[in-house]
């Protein structure tokens, strides 16, 4: 049982958890938690290594025992060892290493996101999630975009990240992936372009959305010719990027039928 913060294993998770660079040098990321954990071991995911407490769940017991017949190195930790390498406030006892592996793309993208700049943990997340329900192929993150594995967007997320591929290019390499793929890109801009309701998004489509602050840069600007907006007859300025995000992904699933 480790029963130290200061135990290397723990130092290392901490460290995970922390910082972005950490998890791109080591290629691996840290999820919490029975619902994220059941997630990752339904998607088939094979964790390097996995930590828990003896007041798991009888839920969480289970994953602890796929975990060990699935040959998962496994550390009892005490309750404030959870704590100092949790995330979260209130740890539900389990945590999990796994390889950071972007899913591959599918054969054929006919439905896309292209997020640039998108700096906000739980506007990704839960842009994430919606994907998932929207029946997105792929996400696509500009250079400058929040961290798709930092432990929030994970959280948002709610397992979004082990079945749709969530890839981060630079400029060059999203002009060439659009130019594979045949995919119109259509930029969402406040006020600008024809209404959503308007646009032809039964053809393969990317909708690209700005970030939260500024929006679109130029380089996104530079993919597309073509923009769309979300009507809206109130005094408010702009919606929350995810809120946005939802309302377009959801008309191309009415589109589509």
């Amino acid at each position: 049982m480790i029963t130290s913060t200061s135990n290397p294993k723990i130092q290392r998770i901490k460290a995970l958890q922390k910082r972005a660079r950490v998890r791109r040098e080591e290629q691996a990321f840290v999820v919490e938690g029975v619902r994220l954990t059941e997630e990752a071991l339904q998607a088939g995911c094979k964790p390097q290594i996995a930590f828990f407490t003896e007041d798991l769940n009888p839920r969480g017991q289970e994953q602890v025992n796929q975990l060990e017949n699935q040959g998962t190195p496994l550390e009892l930790v005490e309750p404030h060892v959870m704590q100092a390498a949790s995330d979260t406030q209130a740890p539900q006892g389990i945590l999990l290493v796994l390889p950071l592996q972007a899913l591959p793309l599918p054969e054929k993208v006919t439905f896309a996101l292209i997020l640039d700049q998108l700096r906000d943990p739980g506007n990704l997340g839960t842009i994430l999630r919606t994907a998932l329900a929207a029946g997105v192929d792929a996400i696509f993150l500009s250079p400058g975009s929040v961290d798709a594995f930092s432990p929030k967007v994970l959280r948002a997320g709610m397992g979004a990240h082990f079945r749709l591929p969530v890839v981060k290019q630079s400029w060059e390499e999203l002009g060439t992936t659009i130019e594979q793929t045949g995919l119109q890109v259509l930029l969402a801009a406040a006020g600008e372009g024809d209404s959503y309701l308007d646009a032809d998004l039964s053809k393969p489509t990317a909708l690209l959305l700005g970030g939260e602050a500024r929006g679109a840069s130029e380089e996104a600007a530079q993919l597309t010719s073509e923009r769309i907006h979300i009507p809206m007859p109130g005094e408010a300025e702009s919606l929350n990027a995810a809120v946005a995000a939802s309302v377009l992904m959801f008309e191309v699933v009415r589109q589509r039928g």
